[in-house]
């Protein structure tokens, strides 16, 4: 039987999460995240803009 989480049980584990770490820390590990992506996907078009060498 699948574990299936309903809204309450999401509800908890995000009151449970933001009572350990504080509203200020998870906004700046959000903000992190953020910006890893945007630089992850930055690199990915810059590669495929970029013609292939021909050795």
């Amino acid at each position: 039987m699948p574990f299936r989480m309903g809204t309450t049980e999401l509800i908890i584990i995000l009151t449970i999460v933001i009572l350990l770490f504080g509203v200020g820390r998870i906004s700046k590990i959000a903000g992190e995240l953020g910006s890893g992506i945007k630089a992850f996907r930055e690199g990915i078009s810059k590669d495929e803009n970029e013609p292939a060498e021909k050795v």
